[in-house]
Parts: structure tokens; C-alpha cells; sequence
């Protein structure tokens, strides 16, 4: 739905930056994200410095440092705003499910997706494992009473579509996002759209 790389790249480079450790371009951050913060922070530090106190104190900066910056131009992708007004003039129930803090993702739909009733919108919560744990998904199909066969799960990552397969919904890869068609296939998705309103084609 948003297009984050650019904000959580640049807040992760100034945490690098205090450091002394190297910076990386943009496109990095493109494999680094999808799996938690933990994980980005992980992935993003020189191999010398991969360690737990490390990765501990790095991404207590990261996540004070993105706490400022995450809106900076982070904004929902051509065609996300025409998809979600589809979706709802028709009455089709729509969710949120992110490997982001609760908070956090109640922060981004409430400030950048307001216009949008959404249904359901599920963040990292004590108890709630990751993305591709089926129980995040699972606890959205349970709450809005509709079959986890009845889902589509639009998502952009190998992490969306682990997680569509393990939950027993529709894995639906998003060519716009953060990764490959390639990975999005072998990872288990059955069909693949370049833009946003192609969701609306299928049946």
C-alpha cells in the first residue's frame, strides 16, 4: 500500500553514519526490509559488527530515528488510492497486516490511508509472531468471519506470499514493490499484477 523504502533507507543510513560504518544506496533496502526492523538493522550492518549488543543498540537508533522520519515521502503507490475507493464502493472488506509495531501501523494507515475504512488492521503485537506465521492472517479471517479461502493477499515481499500460502489464502504478488517476480513465483505466489487496479480483473 505505501511506498516506505525511501524514508526507512535514509534512517537506517544515518544510524550506519553515526557509527562510521558504510552507507548503502537505496536499491539495498529493496532485500533488507520485509522480515522486522531486527532483521533490516541485521542485514544492513558491516559482517565485523553482525553481533547481538550491536544489532541491540543500532536498532534502538533506527527506530528513534524513524519515529521522525517515516512520512517524510513515504505515500501510497499509483493506484492504491483508486484500488482502496473501488474496493469500498463495492463493499469488499479490506485488512491490514504488517510485520511493523501495532502503533506503528496504526500510525501509517491513520495518517496516510484516513480516507479508507479498513476492516481489520493487524501490526507486530506481544504474542503475535511475524510474517510468515499464518496467525496474524489467520486472526483476520476469524474476525471478519470470512473463509481464509475468500482472501486475496496482495503483497510485495516473499514474506507476503510464505505467509498467504501458510494461511491458506489467494497469494497475489505486487510487481511494484520491493521485490522480484522471480522470488514472488518461487515463493508461492499463483498469479502476479504490474499495477494495482489488475487486482480488480480477477475473479
Amino acid at each position: 500500500l505505501l511506498d516506505t523504502l525511501e524514508d526507512i533507507a535514509d534512517s537506517m543510513n544515518q544510524v550506519l553514519e553515526g557509527k562510521g560504518f558504510p552507507t548503502h544506496e537505496e536499491e539495498a533496502y529493496l532485500t533488507f526490509v520485509g522480515s522486522g526492523a531486527d532483521t533490516l538493522v541485521y542485514r544492513a550492518l558491516p559482517n565485523e559488527h553482525k553481533n547481538d549488543e550491536m544489532v541491540e543498540q543500532c536498532l534502538a537508533e533506527f527506530r528513534k530515528i524513524y519515529e521522525t522520519n517515516w512520512n517524510n515521502m513515504t505515500r501510497p503507490y499509483d493506484g492504491i488510492p483508486e484500488l482502496l475507493d473501488t474496493l469500498k464502493r463495492e463493499n469488499k472488506k479490506i485488512a491490514v497486516l504488517s510485520n511493523k509495531p501495532q502503533h506503528f501501523t496504526d500510525l501509517c494507515v491513520n495518517e496516510l490511508l484516513s480516507d479508507w475504512d479498513f476492516d481489520y488492521v493487524l501490526g507486530q503485537r506481544d504474542g503475535m509472531p511475524l510474517k510468515p506465521d499464518p496467525k496474524g492472517a489467520s486472526e483476520i479471517s476469524q474476525e471478519l468471519d470470512i473463509p481464509a479461502e475468500d482472501f486475496i493477499f496482495l503483497g510485495d515481499s516473499d514474506i507476503d506470499m510464505k505467509t498467504a500460502v501458510n494461511a491458506g489464502m489467494f497469494p497475489l504478488g505486487a510487481l511494484w514493490g520491493f521485490r522480484t517476480e522471480k522470488e514472488l513465483l518461487e515463493s508461492g505466489a499463483l498469479k502476479i499484477i504490474l499495477h494495482p487496479l489488475e487486482l480488480l480483473d480477477l475473479e
